[in-house]
């Protein structure tokens, strides 16, 4: 039984929990590009695409979420994404990937059975925010919702494994965009929040252009050149160190590698050759298609610490970082710097730490210390703090759900409380009050 405030001051008690009367609760990432999906039971979650795709070679069929491992051509793959930008703006098609992976397909549930926990972008607008509450509250009909970014679920997930620690900084590094957010006691110090518009796509698209300028034409390979990223690229600790290196011939180029591309009848998924094969003449046919990747293994995750690269004025993650810390109160500034926590895609990358905390380590304060955590698997790390939010002994006070019945009663107003003044601390009264 929790106390909660109305608008006009008034306490008003309750009894409700996601998990109250043996209620399971489905916890859904709804990330850009991939859906971590799950009931609050389960051991781990559902990884599944969140788009529908067509081939060319099928073009009367279209493959939802993870229906893609059925196309037997995954070249020049045709993608329809509910997300543009970073939010949720095609609703039609995010409701057709909702509808397959509630139905019989994916988890087999009834959402009338169930409540949510939601994960949504950080600075959502209203008008999604609403129609989320009606397509979850009056078409689905769950028994209750959870709306709350998705870094909050990695700054619970984190604060509960190490309870002795107040504040934390969650880097996000998604398909979109790359967050940088300060938490303390769980809640999101919103004057420190910072964006920067470098994610995942970005880093495809671009890998596409500098390879199809350089060797091949693979614009129209967005599936098979975001495996390549993902199983080439890597952060270098030393850029301009490994990009003299490049330049160097034969073996002494440690940073070539030659990437086998798949051809879709013997293997999905291209490799990395051990041996580089020399260049064969024009007039030989080659049975495999490959590409040399030297530069553009470490030039695109680059971009991650210096957009200004490709044109982008703003700061890199390691200088967001600081400067979402001097925003913050002073007294925060040593706990924000020993608590860094990386979750999204791109901290996949091999060597992301390590540049993180380095580079950080260079603008921070020599008095502070600091400490970067990257999680065994960052692409999971915020539904196990979702977890966490289904659990009423797990839950903080400021992650309370709205039920049916409220949501029926009090509207979208109540989800505004609650989903939105709550979950943001407010400085300087907090500090003030202390």
């Amino acid at each position: 039984t929790r106390a909660v405030w109305t608008a006009d001051g008034s306490p008003y008690r309750y009894a409700v929990s996601l998990i109250d009367a043996g209620v399971m609760t489905l916890i859904l990432e709804n990330g850009a590009y991939n859906l971590k999906v799950g009931l609050d039971k389960d051991e781990k979650p559902k990884v599944i695409p969140n788009f529908i795709s067509r081939s060319k070679t099928e073009r009367r069929r279209s493959f939802i979420s993870n229906q893609l491992e059925e196309c037997k051509d995954l070249s020049g793959l045709f993608y329809l994404l509910p997300f543009q930008k970073g939010y949720l703006v095609n609703w039609d098609t995010q409701r057709q990937v909702w509808d397959y992976v509630f139905g019989g397909d994916v988890l087999k549930i009834r959402p009338q059975d169930h409540g949510l926990v939601f994960s949504e972008p950080l600075f959502n607008f209203p008008s999604i925010q609403d129609t989320l509450n009606e397509i979850f509250f009056e078409e689905y009909k769950f028994k209750s919702l959870l709306r709350t970014p998705v870094s909050t679920l990695s700054a619970l997930n984190y604060t509960q494994s190490n309870p002795d620690s107040l504040c934390c900084v969650v880097i996000d590094s998604g398909y979109s965009f790359t967050h940088v957010v300060p938490y303390y006691r769980g809640k999101i110090i919103s004057k420190g929040v910072l964006r920067i518009d470098v994610g995942g796509k970005l880093l495809t698209n671009h890998l596409k252009e500098i390879v199809s300028y350089r060797q091949l034409h693979v614009l129209d390979e967005t599936y098979v050149m975001n495996q390549v990223k993902e199983d080439v690229c890597y952060v270098s600790q030393d850029f301009y160190g490994d990009m003299e290196t490049v330049r160097r011939r034969g073996q002494a180029n440690t940073v070539l590698r030659e990437y086998v591309l798949p051809n879709f009848s013997t293997r999905r998924r291209g490799f990395i050759r051990e041996q580089i094969s020399k260049p064969s003449s024009h007039g030989q046919a080659s049975e495999e298609q490959s590409l040399r990747l030297a530069s553009e293994r470490i030039s695109v995750p680059e971009l991650l610490f210096h957009p200004s690269d490709l044109g982008i004025t703003q700061m890199g993650i390691p200088e967001a970082v600081c400067h979402s810390v001097s925003l913050t109160p002073k007294q925060m500034h040593p706990h924000l710097f020993a608590n860094i926590v990386l979750t999204g895609g791109s901290a996949l990358f091999p060597g992301f730490r390590e540049r993180v905390a380095s580079d950080v380590r260079k603008l921070a304060p020599d008095d502070y210390d600091v400490n970067v955590l990257k999680p065994e698997d960052p692409l999971t790390y915020a539904w196990y703090g979702g977890q966490l939010v289904s659990d009423v002994d797990g839950c903080p006070n400021h992650l309370t759900p709205v039920t049916l019945a409220e949501y029926r009663e009090h509207g979208h107003f109540i989800c505004y409380k609650r989903f939105t003044e709550l979950q943001a601390w407010n400085w300087p009264a907090d500090v003030d009050s202390r």
